[in-house]
């Protein structure tokens, strides 16, 4: 039976379940059984509910193939109307309203509940009729209960409120998560590990990309970014494609090599990108299969189940409103427990020891990003749901646990990746000049970085730590502290970095030693993992944070809680993983020249200055595996005194977390390195390379 056979299968059932769900919601619509200050909710709720069952089945009978573009775009900005612009302040889905309209603690539940019910909507195109058919159910279980609290209570006066305890509700979304966790969570374990769940690959393999109603069909937000992408890469050259797809799927082989791991052993290659990058895409697919690979393309996660707070992992489409996914982000705080952490990690353990074998054979991910939407910087909401201290301690456990369980079926260093990130149309009106600009970025001589960042090396690998110096209002001032060498013949400090797993080329880097590396880190504006920090400020003693504070919010507690959530990761401190210096001076030009440099990806962004990363270092879980240099050095500097906890207690080693922070060339007053006898080797000076040999890195400032 093949994987479109036991979907089928599935589906039939729960296929009677299935009609008595929707029968019951179609009754729902008109009937006056609930308090009436709920009645708009439940009614406005049930009548999208049934819009999505309106479209699975024009999927399923092939009515939705026979619609024009318009159609189909029409369908699409419906669905997502509720949460889209100024809509949304009025949307049930806006905790902020919904706790307006039924309290604090109703509001958040009914809120909540009703963003679980918008992640059915990729499912109808999927036609999962087993999915929908299980949020149809809790839908109308939280119905009923207020239902029979109403009915109960004998009282019909307008506006009395009597509805059930919010315990009671709570406990009805807690048994949702923990009884279907079992089908939720093991399907999104199997499907980014198998490659015959091949919704997405077959639309890219199969479908006509050259008609952009094959956009509509994957059910993600389409808007003007990805059918500009798709429109854009029609109108390139064959040979072009091609290239921007070779520079990909080369750079994740080459990766491989590079740190020593055996590709032949592998199979499975999880690719993750962004719609409308289909016409390359394809052409990858044919470049991994000559190398033994079949793509894993998974959706990213929609459920509280499944998703990773606000972060997009695995393939999507617009994102219709990052306020929407912010606020919802620890939704799982209504009902998070250890109990139910367990059964989390039961789950986890068991799909994995099923899939065994494929899992060996999964390669790692990689990834195509996009840049230019506009900075989101998130609007402090106290209605949204958030973690306790306590839960925050089981998420923490959680990560800690669940990274365990992967490591032991997909081995750290049997695994590697590559990444790539190019312009969408909303980045402005030279999108076709900057999108070209990219691709050149992309494809730079590797050989010549390699070169000028050996001479920097040689001088980095002379240094007891660096010296990194802000200039104006920049207020950096930090030693980072090196590893001492016991052969400079044979060894090395710093990874000489050109374009492999981290497209483009251009930076150096290492993993610091803590104890010695401190100051304060500080930058005026940077764009991390979606979101937008202004005035940054880390202090660091001993390699770990002290201190924090951002500039984003009126009150420094609420900017102090924004670091805490989304660069801490709910960590009471982190340790500097990494420190680099990056060497892409053509790509900083490149932002400048357009305008766009708070729209630079860290992905590109880290190669255009010094920068810092908290959290675990580059190599986390791999750190046994012999690394060296082109120039045959072995790279020795891997390790710091909190990731060889490994060796006694793995789950005081890693955090699961590395954010990259950049400081740009023009806030740089200087970087040098600070020998044993105090001599102080100058390598940037005033923004520009000072270093004797690598002055060839300045010759794209010429261009400003």
């Amino acid at each position: 039976m093949n994987r479109e056979e036991m979907q089928n299968e599935r589906n039939r059932q729960y296929e009677e379940r299935h009609i008595l769900a929707v029968d019951r919601l179609r009754r729902l619509v008109s009937e006056e059984t609930v308090p009436e200050d709920y009645l708009a909710y439940f009614q406005d709720v049930a009548i999208f509910l049934l819009e999505l069952e309106n479209v699975r089945r024009k999927v399923e009978n092939g009515e939705w193939d026979r619609y024009s573009e318009e159609e189909m775009k029409s369908i699409n900005e419906i669905l997502y109307s509720d949460i889209t612009g100024e809509r949304y302040e009025r949307s049930y889905a806006n905790p902020a309203y919904a706790s307006g309209r039924f309290g604090l603690d109703m509001g958040r539940l009914l809120s909540m509940l009703y963003a679980e019910m918008r992640s059915g909507l990729p499912c109808v195109f999927e036609n999962r009729v087993d999915y929908l058919t299980i949020l149809f159910e809790l839908f109308i279980e939280v119905y009923n209960s207020f239902e029979s609290a109403y009915r109960e209570s004998g009282d019909r006066t307008y506006g009395a409120g009597i509805v059930p305890k919010v315990k009671e509700i709570r406990e009805i979304i807690y048994w949702y998560a923990s009884d279907y966790c079992d089908v939720f969570l093991a399907d999104r374990i199997a499907e980014q590990i198998d490659p015959s769940r091949s919704f997405a690959a077959d639309i890219i393999e199969n479908a006509d990309l050259d008609d952009d109603r094959y956009l509509y069909r994957f059910g993600e937000y389409i808007t003007e970014n990805e059918l500009g992408t798709a429109r854009h890469l029609r109108s390139l050259p064959k040979e072009t494609l091609q290239k921007m797809a070779d520079v990909y799927t080369e750079g994740y082989r080459i990766g491989f090599i590079n740190t020593g791991k055996d590709l032949s052993k592998k199979s499975v290659v999880n690719i993750r990108y962004v719609l409308g990058f289909e016409k390359v895409i394809r052409i990858a697919i044919r470049n991994f299969r000559k190398m033994g690979l079949e793509p894993v393309i998974y959706r990213a996660a929609t459920s509280v189940i499944t998703k990773r707070e606000h972060h997009k992992i695995g393939y999507h489409g617009a994102v219709p409103n990052w306020q929407y996914e912010y606020d919802h982000r620890q939704d799982q705080a209504l009902f998070l427990d250890k109990r139910y952490i367990e059964r989390r990690l039961e789950v986890m353990r068991t799909v994995y020891e099923q899939h065994r074998i494929l899992a060996a054979q999964f390669a790692g991910p990689a990834v195509t990003e996009t840049f230019g939407e506009k900075p989101f910087s998130p609007k402090a909401v106290p209605e949204a749901p958030a973690y306790s201290d306590e839960q925050k301690e089981l998420a923490l456990l959680y990560d800690s646990r669940s990274g365990q369980i992967t490591n032991e079926y997909i081995k750290g260093e049997e695994r590697s990746f590559t990444i790539v990130a190019y312009p969408v149309p909303e980045i402005g009106e030279e999108y076709e000049r900057i999108f070209d600009e990219v691709i050149r970025i992309n494809t730079l001589d590797a050989k010549l970085y390699e070169k000028v960042q050996q001479t920097m090396i040689d001088a980095l690998d002379q240094g007891e730590y660096v010296h990194v110096l802000g200039k104006g209002a920049n207020r950096t001032n930090i030693r980072v502290r090196l590893r001492e060498l016991n052969d400079p013949e044979k060894e090395t400090v710093f990874e000489n970095c050109v374009a492999d797993v981290n497209i483009p080329v251009g930076e150096v880097f290492t993993s610091p030693v803590l104890e010695g590396t401190s100051g304060v880190l500080h930058v005026s504006r940077v764009y991390l993992e979606g979101l937008q920090y202004k005035d940054l400020e880390l202090t660091f003693e001993d390699g770990q944070i002290t201190d924090y504070r951002c500039g984003n919010f009126k009150d420094p507690e609420e900017g102090r809680k924004y670091i805490e959530d989304n660069v801490l990761k709910g960590h009471k401190s982190l340790p500097l993983g990494e420190f680099a210096i990056g060497t892409n001076t053509t790509a900083y030009v490149a932002g400048r020249k357009y305008g766009i440099e708070d729209k630079l990806p860290i992905l590109i962004a880290e190669k255009t200055g010094p920068h810092f990363a908290v959290g675990d270092t580059c190599y986390s879980w791999s750190e046994e595996i012999r690394v060296y240099n082109p120039n045959g050095k072995e790279i020795v500097a891997k390790d710091n005194s909190i990731s060889l906890n490994r060796k006694t207690d793995v789950s005081k080693a890693y955090f699961n977390c590395h954010t990259d922070i950049t400081i740009p060339y023009e806030e740089l007053e200087e970087i040098s390195v600070v020998t044993k006898d105090g001599k102080h080797i100058i390598l940037l000076k005033d923004g520009k390379f000072a270093l004797p040999g690598t002055e060839i890195l300045n010759e794209p400032f010429r261009e400003l």
